[in-house]
């Protein structure tokens, strides 16, 4: 604790950077100015007539400030001389950037779309009390903003966090949370781990034995995977979202401008889908759903009923996400019962195929071809290269850099994933740490530094790279406080990896913006990983 102490009195004294300005992920652009802009009860908000979406656009900020401070800011299209925050939209700026400049006497926004404008908003959250984050209204506060000139746009268009709710089940208000923090840091994709071996999360109306049977296992591993003996949790566990649960989230999270990604894993990571109908699988079970983690060889059959089944339960999901993305899985998935199925080797005779990995291509074409079809498109993990590169599909690369370099190479798009950099649910803080797995130490700086374009890409093949994602598997997180801490604040680490210029990056300097960060984290009731300082 005291080496901690000793580095942050050495980043204050090294660092220009006053905490007045504390943001997160740091602009491209950020000058500060002498003065504050002080909201109060007569402050309005000014925006282009007839424009709904940035009326949106706004409405997060303002519900949050109405809570906090106790009366809303008025929101008027009317010309106003002085104490206004003026919303202007510029054609000539880039889709999700935006100008900000605070001056004593109003505030200007200027953006492309609303997009721009929200990210303002949120830039302005940070820059106000934490108060702002509280759910009770807070007396005897002058709710003053720094004077500031900023200009600001994201480095990647795809900004993630994957959440598994398939091992460890987690409440929709929740969810709800967690996209507010999503948005809170600037990113703009949840990617939602649906389905697994050890719960199906989503109801799928043609298939209710998806949920109740599929989304309860009777019991659960204690412990790490690898302890010998095994010890059992005997309690069934489970849960899932109605698809009015899923319609609430996705509603939710397109206010703040967060696009919703789901997984629905195939062909691999299916135990719990064959537990409720085993007709789909190669031996015909019976199964069920999975208390332990790893890897299991039940997968999917190719046999044709299966994909009418998948596209059944793809035409629910569909018609529940409107991103243009579905993710498919494809990850982790033993071909031995495949080698030995009658169904499946009629199919690759049928198909010229000479090996199995071959037919996992032909099982995600066959989908991808359905979404296609249906407006979609898929992203997969980076094992559905094995047997050839699907036809359209864009990658992500979590088993390090290599399959990402593969794909960008050949023209695909591709997110970076790595999991010895972007998997929050490892150790941050060594020996130490009580909360994560313990296969690798992924600490707050080593977050930082990662940079998603690898350097043996040349220009061309880097403008594939069109982002990066952190993931947080549950297998060893089980409770909304574990979850805090593995998520933050390695979250603001990941933002300014996917939103800021590599040459504004410097992990000291981002030491001290966290510090005023982390007073919004206290704020908003987060049980956040305090001892991040050590490098």
């Amino acid at each position: 604790m005291m080496k901690a102490q000793i580095l942050i009195l050495l980043l204050l004294f090294t660092t220009s950077l006053k905490a007045a300005v504390s943001i997160i992920p740091i602009p491209q652009k950020c000058v500060e100015r002498k003065g504050n802009f002080i909201v109060n009860e007569k402050t309005t908000i000014v925006i282009p007539e007839n424009d709904k979406d940035i009326r949106d656009a706004i409405s997060v900020w303002n519900d949050l400030f109405t809570t906090a401070a106790g009366f809303p800011l008025e929101i008027t299209t009317l010309k106003q001389k002085t104490n206004f925050i003026q919303c202007s939209l510029n054609a000539s700026l880039e889709e999700e950037a935006y100008k900000l400049k605070v001056s004593t006497k109003d505030i200007r926004i200027e953006a492309k779309t609303a997009k721009g404008i929200f990210y303002a908003f949120q830039t302005l959250r940070q820059l106000l009390p934490p108060a702002i984050e509280g759910n009770v209204r807070v007396e005897n506060i002058e709710w003053n903003i720094p004077c500031v000139t900023i200009e600001d746009k994201p480095s990647f268009s795809y900004r993630g966090m994957m959440l598994d709710v398939s091992r460890h089940f987690i409440e929709k208000e929740d969810i709800k949370r967690y996209i507010d923090l999503l948005a809170f840091h600037k990113m703009n994709v949840f990617h939602w781990h649906l389905t697994d071996d050890q719960g199906w999360r989503i109801e799928i109306k043609k298939y209710p034995k998806l949920t109740s049977i599929g989304g309860y296992r009777n019991k659960t591993i204690v412990g790490y995977m690898w302890d010998n003996p095994t010890e059992w949790d005997t309690k069934r566990y489970g849960g899932f979202y109605t698809q009015e649960d899923i319609k609430e989230v996705v509603a939710y999270a397109q206010k703040r401008f967060v696009n919703i990604i789901p997984e629905i894993e195939m062909p691999g990571h299916s135990l719990s889908a064959l537990a409720a109908y085993p007709e789909y699988s190669c031996t015909g079970g019976p199964f069920e759903v999975e208390g332990r983690w790893g890897v299991f060889n039940d997968i999917y059959c190719t046999k044709e009923e299966t994909f009418k089944f998948l596209q059944d339960v793809l035409d629910e999901v569909i018609a529940l996400f409107p991103s243009e993305y579905i993710h498919l899985g494809g990850d982790e998935a033993p071909r031995i019962r495949w080698r030995n199925c009658v169904h499946c080797q009629k199919r690759m005779e049928q198909e010229h195929l000479t090996k199995e990995a071959e037919l996992q291509t032909y099982f995600i074409n066959r989908i991808e071809n359905y979404l296609n079809e249906k407006g979609k498109k898929i992203i997969g993990w980076d094992e559905i290269l094995e047997g050839g590169i699907p036809q359209r599909t864009t990658v992500m690369s979590w088993r390090g850099e290599k399959g990402g370099i593969h794909a960008a190479k050949a023209g695909y798009d591709v997110i970076m994933s790595p999991n010895i950099y972007m998997y929050l649910n490892n150790h941050q803080l060594g020996v130490n740490d009580k909360i994560g797995i313990k296969k690798r130490l992924i600490s707050l700086k080593k977050v930082y530094d990662y940079h998603p374009v690898p350097a043996e890409l040349d220009k061309k093949a880097a403008l594939h790279v069109k982002g990066v994602q952190a993931n947080l598997w549950t297998e060893y997180l089980d409770t909304a406080e574990e979850f805090d801490y593995s998520l933050y604040p390695r979250m603001a680490a990941v933002a300014e990896v996917a939103w800021s210029l590599v040459e504004n990056k410097s992990y000291d300097n981002f030491c001290i913006r966290l510090m005023d960060i982390e007073k919004h984290y206290d704020a908003f009731g987060l049980s956040y990983c305090k001892m991040i300082y050590d490098k």
